[in-house]
């Protein structure tokens, strides 16, 4: 008997189909009622596998009482309830390491276009602009600039050495200093205030909910830019909205956002924001990856070996 496992959404379809094929897999999101979807499955089912931002609780974990693993698709495990797995001895892995060089290609070249405006400059050709107006106003260069990073982890240090080779100097926070060759900052307001532009790479969840606050933005100034590739959770997005519209920064470039796929659209009026749809892992290459950790997780749970990415 195959071992059953629950599918929380519509994921990766080259993983989707591999689950479906080796496990005996129950399709949450296409369960037209939660309650009778649990009891009918919940007796016998052992593992979930995770996609996207769907909360799991101790609820939902409690109405599967035969679970054994969590398997997340990605790196970031803010929607799992930690405590919650731990508690009940269940088992939760990610999917660390395989996208840190995609993830960094794509904040590196959120931080050209932003500081740059390579995609206003586009916009401005396609508009008819160059002809009638004249060449698009200059930008500034990301050379010699100071990049500071806000959460110095793997991903963090793949982006600083692209960082480097383009001219930039680093700086960086974590919650704790580490063995690392550039000026450290003892919190965010200090880092954003010695930064041209500031880069959020820190995890999501409760600890960095707004991390990014008023006084980061004061400190990061009319002349500074933000750029942010971990969750939208960790800046206070209503105010950053305002702080671009009222130019008291000089830009931002987002590929996350609070309430995903869903944009507050008054960001699409801003001449001064980038606005990439969370396509920081988005490659054919990185998603089979991804999967193929989350299955193989898995794989060697249900044949009783240890997994190779644990959380808790």
């Amino acid at each position: 008997m195959k071992p059953e496992i629950v599918i929380t959404a519509r994921g990766h379809a080259g993983t989707m189909a591999t689950l479906q094929a080796e496990f005996s897999a129950h399709l949450l999101h296409e369960a037209p009622e939660r309650n009778a979807f649990f009891k009918q499955h919940a007796p016998r089912v052992r593992g979930l596998a995770t996609f996207g931002p769907m909360p799991v609780d101790g609820k939902l974990m409690d109405a599967l009482p035969k679970l054994e693993i969590i398997a997340n698709f990605g790196v970031g495990v803010d929607a799992i309830n930690l405590d919650d797995a731990k508690k009940r001895g269940i088992i939760v892995t990610n999917t660390p390491d395989v996208l840190n060089e995609t993830v960094a290609d794509t904040a590196l070249a959120l931080i050209m276009n932003t500081v740059r405006k390579f995609p206003q400059a586009e916009q401005y050709l396609r508009a008819g602009h160059w002809a009638s107006r004249g060449p698009y106003p200059l930008s500034i260069e990301i050379g010699g600039k100071t990049l500071g990073v806000l959460g110095l982890g793997r991903i963090g240090e793949a982006i600083a050495k692209r960082a480097i080779a383009c001219g930039m100097k680093i700086r960086y926070h974590n919650r704790r200093r580490k063995d690392a060759p550039y000026p450290y900052d003892a919190d965010p307001v200090a880092l954003a205030k010695n930064s041209d532009v500031l880069l959020v790479v820190t995890p999501g969840g409760p600890e960095t909910t707004k991390l990014v606050n008023a006084k980061v933005l004061d400190a990061l100034g009319p002349k500074g830019y933000l750029v942010n590739i971990a969750r939208g959770s960790v800046i206070d997005e209503p105010l950053l909205l305002r702080y671009l519209q009222e130019k008291r920064i000089a830009g931002a470039g987002l590929d996350v956002f609070v309430d995903e796929p869903r944009v507050p659209p008054e960001f699409f009026a801003l001449d001064n924001a980038v606005l990439f749809p969370h396509v920081g892992s988005a490659t054919v290459e990185t998603r089979k990856a991804m999967g193929d950790l989350q299955i193989e997780n898995l794989r060697l749970h249900f044949a009783g070996q240890p997994v190779k990415t644990r959380v808790v």
